[in-house]
């Protein structure tokens, strides 16, 4: 995360004057300077220089601007940098002139090397556990992360880290990397309680509680009070168990023994926690969960990475290159990276499983990266420290809030200057002004909005989806856009084989079932596939990628491993021996048909035949391909069989070998959604011996092959995918999928799936970083060319699937659809900014993606506004469960975690249920929110009408009204269930929208109007008397009102004609604006089905009625009174509910507010397009009252989609190059388009 950032240093005079700030504030101004890091250090601190700053305040800058302080501190260190030798140092004088004893390695050698060294100061400061050190070379701050600082090339690692570290420098390198572990510590449950009492909601409680405990209204405080515990508790059990859960699962494995090499040669037994950048470690053969990131550079290892890559696949890691100076290879001397190198990477945190190595030589790896800089650390950082999931409900409610506190000023102004006017004592003015402020805003409200969380959560566990982060509940109600993680979420984990297709003569023979015959045991065809894969025997069981291991299955043969001992006894490894079982081997008496065994001599031998694998080249994604160098038992001469992408097979064969047909025979399966294997074979040369192929490129192999046919592989959807996606897909949101698998399998799956529908073109951006002086660039090509449908591309219901821009609503363009790689989506991050935009916008399929960059995506789609939703079930998805807006894991391991949501259910059927129960969670909010506005302005308006007469409500009326009323309405109105089905219109995404703004404005004129009417309806009663305290008017004990005090002369003038008006017309208020504000249809179910809310509104109308109705002789002469408040009542609940449910439901909901109801015409955009929620008839006669929205549309993706429908250069046309301009050109974008083949 980029920050910028400023030195101060502390100045004791703004130190001072703040400590008497927070005297005369009584604690106040502290907690604002808590609330506010920036104004606490600018308050205390003068600004300075980086360079000489106590303090440093550094600023976010991605659009949350969010502001961190932290203290510099200074150790105290041999040298500035950590990657020097101190050998080297000790022959070099210092500044005092002394020189080292290099014959002290012992610890007190070190200290006393400590000594005599001239010691250098380092400046340093620690932010979300990274610690920045201070780069006089730069003047600034700058991070550790470890070897790869060094820009160290393949060769240099061999040459100048591969013989390990000494004492001394390893501790010396301990200074600056810390200790090697992945700490989370978990607070203490007081340091949880004071950051959760701090916020400022429970601040402005504790305030209304002390405020209520001044004017002797106990009981409301004490269940304010009741309501703040409880709620505290289950939010401070929820995080100390997140805390826990993640601390338990890193400490799980961050602690090991390990072997480490020194320098001199020796091999000794250490703490994991003592290892830094640059040791040597030694990887047992028994395997051992990586304490670090460490590259081999001796022997290779069998590795499961399902902790990174959610492929619980093993893989083969080899022994990093070391090209000679001067030798063939030295070109390809790269710089080392962990990114290029992944496959010589052993990452923290996964689990080597075996190791193999040549005899007296051990597995080693260098140490690249320890403690937080790891893979897995970044990982874990990501947990512990999100970026904050910006909602727009939680901004608006802020910003309702300010407007009420606004109300309140002017409330509390009125109040003081009239109790002035009317000499009230000064005890009474301060506390009946500041009770106005917490009748305007009301402290039951974060009580009030947690219910409607609770009751989902609720709903959610029942439907066996678990959620650690309530507040995102709400957030899921928005969501427009889902990426799904594909094996194992829309895939079940593995393939199937479907059939294989040989070539015979140059043509393509019928598709077989299988290649288990006993006619093809002998063929090339079936060695290829026994021996072309990265198979491995761990513990007696065959493991390896999921498509080698149903390939290799399906051939029926037996693989044998050398062991250990084997090893031993010879100079190099042995090979690996695949043989077919003996039920499959033909009789002595051959067929002269059989092609794979050249000597007759040898048909005797046949029930010894078996090939040994020489030599592998593990599979590449940037190749596509892999190979294998075999030879049979007793040939001379070797085979080389090769497997991969069909298109890249064929272009390695020889062309009289490949049939005419193959391109239409491949689209065929590819358009079917199989997974399509090529297989080819060469026999090599006789002078090409055992130690020539352990040597020789991979490029000599891999040419002028003999094609040999077609794999067909099935991976199979999980049955609900099809289904979910469809019903997303109806509801207008947009399905993207992002994986670490293959680009042609998840483009394959996607269609398969119906996330890209079949006539839709898919585009493959395949993005080059800048070489040799050349810029980066993009090739653009086309994935197949999908088969038009032209009676179905009439209909608009087929067309326009998952984009947004529809210039023209008569003429549906072609659909297109991005697919990229991790590799690819790297570069154009870096180099084509503003391209990258335009290609989230279209994108549907990101293959090969590494953790960082589906976190990286997630972020990319919500800086066009998308609200995102990620469901995965890896812990390579973790970063990005926790970085979308909702994430939910299918996995109750490491990704639930970091997911706020965790599924029970092993499929993605529970994303369409989260939706449903998040609209119905923020309809709720919307609902409760405005109910308790309605309930602080209906309160507020009686009050201020009362304070006019001096008058006030009881304290029973009080608690009558915020107990029995309010918490009861409000505990359950938020009871209504989600809809039974998802629609395409999604809820408002915040308060400050025009459909509510109108609804909460109309109410509050409504109330006020029926208020004030009756009011100075009353005051014209020809029995009205005026109240004084000697007056005998309304002074006798009543069921009117609720108040104890009447035998005692009426301090508070509560007995009155206007209270008891008042009173009974604001109750009633309430009520209708309960019912008025309880929506169903299509997010909730109607009210009339929530029993508990119809049943609680039905006894409080009863009993008001009751007591407003009993006859009470000393309140008036007969009914009359009475039933003329029965009748601005019932006018008053008419008017209400005409405007709600006709003018603003019906007329205005449609005709101006609606901008994204969808669906009416078969159109189903994914998301909502910017003129979609005007319908014909309302675009023709309603254009003067809805002119106004034809301004640019808010979301930034709907703005790109009309941007992109009006660009003729988009999409990019196959074929073509887009390459990145030099940057001292900004202007115009970044990116030019030159047409090539």
């Amino acid at each position: 995360m980029l920050q910028e950032l400023s030195g101060y240093q502390l100045c004791r005079w703004k130190l001072a004057l703040v400590a008497v700030g927070v005297l005369c504030t009584g604690g106040f101004l502290l907690l604002l300077l808590y609330w506010m890091p920036e104004w606490c250090v600018k308050a205390t601190c003068t600004r300075t220089t980086v360079r000489d700053a106590e303090v440093v305040l550094l600023r976010s800058t991605d659009e949350f601007k969010r502001w961190f302080r932290a203290k510099v501190r200074v150790m105290l260190a041999p040298g500035r940098n950590p990657y020097i030798s101190l050998d080297s140092q000790t022959t070099t004088p210092m500044a005092n002139g002394h020189t080292p004893h290099p014959s002290d390695t012992s610890a007190d050698g070190f200290i006393k090397k400590y000594a005599e060294y001239q010691p250098v100061q380092i400046r340093y400061f620690t932010l979300h556990s990274t610690k920045y050190y201070w780069n006089d070379a730069i003047q600034n701050f700058e991070v550790l992360t470890g070897l790869e600082d060094l820009g160290v090339r393949c060769s240099g690692i061999h040459l100048e880290h591969s013989g390990g570290l000494s004492r001394d420098q390893q501790e010396y390198r301990t200074l600056f990397f810390g200790v090697n572990e992945i700490a989370v510590k978990v607070p203490s449950l007081f340091k949880l309680l004071i950051k959760e009492v701090l916020n400022p909601f429970y601040i402005f409680q504790l305030f209304s509680v002390i405020l209520w405990s001044a004017d002797e209204y106990y009981y409301y405080a004490m269940a304010i009070v009741l309501m703040s515990v409880i709620s505290i508790a289950t939010s401070l059990y929820t995080i100390k168990k997140q805390y826990i859960m993640l601390h338990d699962m890193v400490a799980a494995h961050s602690i090991v023994r390990v072997s480490v090499c020194r320098a001199n040669n020796e091999i000794e037994e250490a703490m994991s926690t003592d290892l830094v950048p640059g040791d040597v470690m030694v990887i047992p053969s028994n395997g051992t969960i990586m304490p670090c990131d460490a590259v081999l550079i001796s022997g290779t290892c069998i590795v499961n990475e399902s902790m990174l890559t959610g492929e619980s696949v093993p893989v083969t890691k080899t022994n990093l290159p070391n090209p000679s100076p001067g030798e063939k290879g030295a070109d390809d001397d790269q710089v080392y990276n962990t990114d290029e190198h992944k496959r010589h990477t052993l990452f923290c945190g996964t689990n080597v499983i075996q190791t193999r190595f040549y005899s007296g030589e051990l597995v080693k790896a260098v140490v690249v990266r320890t403690g937080f800089s790891t893979a897995k650390g970044q990982l874990v950082r990501s947990i512990l420290y999100p970026k904050p999931t910006d909602f727009k409900l939680y901004r608006d409610a802020y910003m309702f809030l300010l407007c009420l506190v606004a109300v309140a000023g002017i409330g509390f102004i009125y109040s003081i200057v009239l109790s002035i006017m009317h000499e009230v004592p000064a005890k009474t003015i301060i506390i009946e002004s500041l009770d106005i402020v917490t009748i305007t805003v009301p402290p039951a409200l974060p009580a009030a909005m947690t219910a409607g969380i609770v009751y989902a959560q609720r709903r959610l566990k029942k439907l066996g989806i678990f959620c650690i982060s309530p507040q995102r509940i709400n957030i899921c109600g928005q969501l427009n856009l889902i990426c799904f993680d594909k094996t194992g979420t829309l895939t079940e984990d593995g393939l199937d084989m479907w059939g294989v297709q040989r070539v015979e003569n140059r043509s393509f023979h019928h598709t077989e079932e299988n290649a288990y015959k006993e006619s093809l045991v002998k063929s090339h065809f079936v060695a290829c596939m026994a021996t072309c894969h990265s198979l491995t025997k761990i513990e007696g069981q065959l493991s390896g990628d999921p498509l080698d291991l149903k390939m290799f299955e399906a051939t029926g043969w037996i693989l044998e491993e050398a062991t250990e001992e084997e090893t031993s006894l010879h100079n190099r490894i042995m090979p690996t021996v695949v043989r077919p079982p003996k039920q499959l081997l033909p009789e002595p008496v051959m067929s002269p048909e059989q092609d794979m065994v050249r000597s007759s001599e040898l048909y005797e031998l046949s029930a010894s035949y078996e090939i040994g694998i020489v030599r592998q080249f593990p599979f590449s994604s940037a190749l596509q391909r892999m190979s294998v160098v075999a030879r049979l038992l007793g040939e001379k001469r070797m085979d080389a069989y090769l497997k991969g992408a069909p298109e890249v097979v064929a272009s390695l064969c020889k062309r009289e070998t490949v049939p005419q047909d193959f391109a239409e025979v491949l689209e065929d399966y590819t358009k079917q959604g199989f997974r399509v294997i090529a297989l080819a074979h060469r026999r090599l040369e006789s002078k090409l011996t055992w130690h020539k192929v352990q040597n020789i490129n991979r490029d000599h192999i891999e040419a002028n092959m003999e094609f040999l046919g077609l794999i067909i592989m099935q991976n199979k959807l999980k049955t609900e995918t099809p289904g979910v996606l469809e019903d997303l897909r109806r509801a207008n949101i947009r399905t993207v999928m992002v994986t670490g698998d293959n680009m042609l399998t998840a483009i394959s799956v996607a269609r398969d799936c119906g996330m890209i529908p079949p006539q839709d073109r898919v585009i493959i951006a395949d993005a080059l970083p800048p070489k040799d002086g050349q810029a980066a660039k993009i090739n653009w090509r086309y994935a197949d060319n999908p088969t038009k449908h032209s009676s179905k591309a009439a209909t608009l219901e087929e067309v326009e699937i998952s984009m947004e821009d529809r210039p023209d609503e008569q003429k549906p363009k072609e659909e297109y659809h991005f697919a990229m790689s991790g590799k690819s989506f790297a570069v154009i991050i870096e180099h084509f900014q503003d391209l990258l935009q335009k290609l989230v916008l279209h994108g549907t399929v990101f293959a090969r993606m590494a953790p960082d960059q589906k976190t990286q995506l997630v972020e990319t789609l919500q800086s066009v506004d998308y609200f995102v939703g990620m469901c995965g079930d890896g812990a390579n998805d973790c970063g990005a469960l926790k970085r979308a807006h909702s994430g939910i894991s299918l996995s109750e391991l490491e990704a639930s975690v970091a997911s706020p949501f965790t599924s029970r259910t092993p499929n993605i059927s529970c994303v369409p249920n989260l939706i449903r129960e998040g609209r119905a969670a923020l309809i709720t909010s919307f609902c409760v929110f405005k109910f308790m506005a309605l309930y602080s302005i209906i309160q507020y308006i009686s009050v201020t009408l009362l304070y006019s007469n001096l008058s006030n409500l009881g304290d029973f009326q009080f608690l009558f009204i915020d107990i029995a009323i309010i918490l009861v309405v409000v505990f359950t109105m938020s009871l209504n269930s989600a809809w039974k089905e998802l629609v395409p219109r999604r809820p408002p995404s915040g308060l400050i929208s025009g459909p509510l703004l109108f609804s909460v404005l109309t109410q509050i004129l409504i109330c006020l109007g029926f208020q004030i009417l009756a009011f100075l309806w009353v005051r014209k009663q020809s029995w009205y008397e005026q109240w004084t305290p000697e007056s005998d008017a309304c002074n006798t004990s009543s069921h009117t009102n609720f108040s104890e005090n009447s035998t005692e002369t009426d301090e508070h003038n509560i007995m009155n004609y206007e209270n008891t008006t008042l009173f009974y017309v604001s109750s009633f208020q309430y009520l209708i604006v309960a019912i008025v504000f309880s929506k169903g249809k299509p997010f909730r179910q109607p009210s009339y089905k929530n029993w508990p809310f119809m049943l609680s509104v039905l006894c409080l109308y009863a009993f008001l009625f009751f007591i407003m109705l009993y006859p009470v002789a000393a309140i008036d002469d007969g009914l009359e009174w009475r039933l003329n408040m029965v009748f601005i009542v019932v006018v008053n609940a008419a008017v209400s509910v005409l405007v709600e449910t006709l003018v603003l439901d019906v007329v205005l909901w449609k005709l101006v507010f609606s901008r994204d109801k969808q669906g009416s015409y078969g159109i189903l955009p994914a998301a909502p397009p910017p003129q979609g929620g005007l319908d014909v008839f309302g675009s023709k006669h309603f254009s003067w009252l809805c002119c106004w929205q034809k301004r640019v549309p808010k979301a930034r993706y709907m703005h790109l989609a009309q941007e992109l429908s009006v660009d003729p250069d988009w999409p990019p046309k196959p074929k073509t190059t887009t390459e990145a301009k030099p940057p001292p050109l900004p202007e115009n974008g970044s990116y030019q388009i030159m047409s090539g083949s």
